[in-house]
C-alpha cells in the first residue's frame, strides 16, 4: 500500500473554480445571472471571468495579491469570486455598510493592490482613500502612494451612469481581457482564495483567510445539507460580502443554477424578482423576514408553489417570526455560523418525524442552530475552563467549539490571535449554548461583547471606546437590547461627569447618539442611552454587564413612534425618546 503515491491523475487540489469550468461545459446555455434587464449564460460568465482574470494579470496582479471590492450584489461582484482567484489573487469583499475610516483600515491592513468600487459607493471610497493617504507620515510620501490601490469603478451594467473614480471601468477591463486566457491550475489547495474582515470583538476588524480547500468543502456541505437540487434559482438577498455569500457564490455554479442579483433588498424588489423568475432559494438574516412581512399590499406578489427555501442565520429568529413568514410561501431552515467557519457551520436539519407536531413546536425546533455540516469533523459544547464536554441535556451551558477542514486558515498578520482561536485543537467560537439529547445545538447567548443586529456583528467594545471619547462620559457599557426589525441593537448605559455647576442633567440622549453617529457606522449607533449615577461593578471594579443585559432585555422598541418602553421593570422609568430608526 505504501508504494501507491499521488500523481496528477489521481490527486487534484480542491478549488471551487472547478465548479465554474464544469458549469460552462455542462450548462453552457443555461442562464447564470439575471440583473434587471441584463442576463448571461454560464458560457458567457466563464468567458467574462477569464477575460477579467487576464486583465488583472496584465496589471501585474500575482499570486496572493489582494484585490478588494466595495459593491452590492451586482453581476460584477459575483464574477469576481471566480475571476480574482483565476488570476492567482485573493478576493476581499468589503462590507458596504462600513464607514470610511474602517474601510481605510481594511485597505491598509490587506495591502490591496486593486480596489473595485461600485458607482454607488464612489463618495465613500473617495473618503476612505483620502484617509489612507492622510494617515501616512508626510516624510514617507512615496510609501504612502504605494499604499493606494488602483481604483476601478463598477458602473451599472444595466443602466450606465458614467460615474468614475480614475480612468478604468469594470466593463472595459472585461472587454480588454483575453477570452482564451488559460488560468493556472491551483498547485496547493491550501492556498488562500479570499480574505474576509470580521467586525468582531476588537476595535479593529480581523482578516479571516479562507483556503481553496475550505471554500470547496464548505460549498459542497451547504448545497448537500440544504438539499439544493439542480437548476436552482437563487435570489441574492444575502450580501456577497458576508462570508462570500455563505459560499453560495460558488454553490450556484456547482448546481448550474441562476443567480438573481439585487442592488437593493427592498420588499418590492424581492417580491417582484421571486415572482418574475420563480425563485427557489434565498439566504438572509432575520431582518429580511420583517421586510417581507411588512410589505405594503402593492409591493407584494403571489409566491408560486413550491415554497421558496430560505436559509437564515445571524441573530436567532424567534419562533413567532418563523410562524408568520412561512404561510407567505417560504420554508425556513436555520443555520449558525461565523466568518471563521466559512459561513454556516451548523444547519437545523429537518426530520420527517417533526412534521406531525403543532406549528408552534415546529417553529421552536427550527429556531435551534442544529447539527454540523458534513465537512466539519466535530462540534461540541465544552466547559471553557476544563474543556470537558457538558452533558447533552439541553440545560448545561458551555462554549461552542468547532473542528474541521472548512474552517479558516487563520487571521491575516495575526499569529497570536490565530493560536488563541485554535487553542487545544478546537476553534473557540466565544458563543455559549447547550446540546439537546437529540444532538442538536442551541445558542443561549452570544459572546459577551458581540451584538448581532440584522446579521451584522457589532463590537460593544468598539462602541464603548467611542462613547469614552465624549468629553462628558465617565463610564460606559454597551449591551444588546431587543429590536423588532434588526433582532438586536446596541443599548448604552452611561454615567456622566458633572458640569461646572455640578450638574449632570444637561447632557441628553440625543447628544450621545449624535456624537456616535459622527464617529461610527450608523448601524452601530446605540438605539437607546440610559443614564445612571454609577454603573454596577464587581469588587474588583469591573462593570457587571450581566445586570445591564437583564435590564436591556426588558426594553421594547416601538417602530411606529420610535419610542422605548419597558416590559416589566417598574424601578426604571422611560428616559428619552430614541432619535430615529434609520440605518445605512
Amino acid at each position: 500500500m505504501e508504494n501507491l503515491s499521488k500523481c496528477e491523475a489521481n490527486y487534484v487540489p480542491l478549488t471551487p473554480l472547478t465548479f465554474l469550468k464544469r458549469a460552462a461545459s455542462i450548462y453552457a446555455n443555461r442562464t447564470s445571472i439575471i440583473y434587471e434587464g441584463t442576463s448571461f449564460t454560464w458560457r458567457q460568465t466563464y468567458d467574462r471571468c477569464r477575460r477579467l482574470a487576464s486583465s488583472l494579470r496584465s496589471l501585474n496582479i500575482v499570486k496572493n495579491t489582494v484585490v478588494s471590492v466595495l459593491a452590492p450584489n451586482v453581476p460584477a461582484t459575483y464574477e469576481m469570486h471566480f475571476a480574482v482567484p483565476m488570476a492567482g489573487a485573493v478576493l476581499n469583499t468589503i462590507n458596504t455598510r462600513l464607514d470610511s475610516k474602517t474601510i481605510a483600515t481594511i485597505l491598509r491592513h490587506s495591502e490591496a493592490k486593486v480596489f473595485f468600487v461600485d458607482y454607488q459607493f464612489v463618495p465613500l471610497a473617495r473618503e476612505a482613500l483620502k484617509l489612507l493617504m492622510e494617515d501616512s507620515p508626510e516624510s514617507c510620501l512615496v510609501a504612502a502612494e504605494s499604499l493606494i490601490p488602483l481604483v476601478i469603478v463598477i458602473d451599472d451594467i444595466d443602466s450606465p451612469t458614467g460615474v468614475r473614480l480614475g480612468e478604468l471601468e469594470y466593463e472595459q477591463m472585461v472587454q480588454m481581457g483575453n477570452p482564451r486566457f488559460e488560468f493556472r491550475e491551483i498547485e496547493d489547495e491550501w492556498d488562500p482564495i479570499s480574505l474576509n474582515y470580521t467586525s468582531g470583538t476588537t476595535s479593529e476588524p480581523k482578516g479571516v483567510v479562507y483556503s481553496h480547500r475550505g471554500a470547496y468543502l464548505s460549498t459542497l456541505s451547504l448545497i448537500l445539507g440544504w438539499e439544493m437540487g439542480t437548476e436552482p434559482v437563487y435570489l441574492w438577498s444575502l450580501p456577497m460580502f458576508h462570508c462570500n455569500g455563505w459560499t453560495f457564490t460558488w454553490g450556484t455554479a456547482a448546481r448550474g443554477g441562476t443567480n438573481v442579483c439585487l442592488r437593493h433588498t427592498t420588499a418590492c424588489d424581492m417580491y417582484r424578482n421571486i415572482f418574475l423568475h420563480k425563485v427557489t432559494h434565498m439566504c438572509c438574516a432575520p431582518i429580511i423576514f420583517n421586510i417581507l412581512l411588512e410589505a405594503k399590499p402593492h409591493e407584494r406578489q403571489q409566491i408560486p408553489s413550491p415554497p421558496v427555501q430560505i436559509l437564515t442565520g445571524g441573530a436567532p429568529p424567534p419562533a413567532t417570526l418563523l410562524e408568520k413568514i412561512e404561510p407567505l410561501g417560504f420554508r425556513v431552515t436555520h443555520a449558525y455560523g461565523l466568518t471563521e467557519a466559512t459561513g454556516p457551520a451548523l444547519v437545523c436539519e429537518w426530520q420527517s418525524k417533526w412534521n406531525d407536531l403543532p406549528r408552534h413546536d415546529q417553529s421552536k425546533l427550527k429556531s435551534r442552530q442544529g447539527v454540523t455540516i458534513l465537512t466539519l469533523s466535530d462540534v461540541d459544547v465544552k466547559d471553557s475552563e476544563t474543556m470537558e464536554s457538558v452533558p447533552r441535556d439541553g440545560k448545561s451551558i458551555g462554549e461552542i467549539v468547532l473542528r474541521g477542514s472548512s474552517l479558516m486558515k487563520g487571521y491575516f498578520k495575526d499569529e497570536n490571535a490565530t493560536a488563541k482561536a485554535f487553542k487545544d485543537g478546537w476553534f473557540q467560537t466565544g458563543d455559549v449554548g447547550v446540546i439537546h439529547p437529540d444532538g442538536y445545538l442551541e445558542i443561549k447567548d452570544r459572546s459577551k461583547d458581540v451584538i448581532i443586529s440584522g446579521g451584522e456583528n457589532i463590537s460593544s467594545v468598539e462602541v464603548e471606546n467611542i462613547l469614552y471619547k465624549h468629553t462628558r462620559v465617565l463610564e460606559a457599557a454597551v449591551v444588546a437590547m431587543p429590536h423588532p426589525r434588526w433582532g438586536e441593537s446596541p443599548c448604552a448605559f452611561v454615567s456622566v461627569k458633572k458640569n461646572r455647576n455640578g450638574k449632570t442633567d444637561d447632557i441628553k440622549e440625543a447628544d450621545i447618539i449624535a456624537f456616535c453617529r459622527k464617529n461610527l457606522s450608523h448601524f452601530m449607533v446605540p438605539k437607546k442611552v440610559e443614564f445612571w449615577p454609577e454603573l454596577p461593578k464587581t469588587s474588583t471594579g469591573k462593570i457587571q454587564k450581566f445586570q445591564l443585559r437583564a435590564i436591556a432585555k426588558s426594553f421594547v422598541l416601538k417602530e411606529s413612534n420610535s419610542q422605548i418602553n419597558k416590559k416589566a421593570n417598574k424601578d426604571h422609568q422611560p428616559h428619552e425618546q430614541i432619535l430615529s430608526l434609520s440605518r445605512l
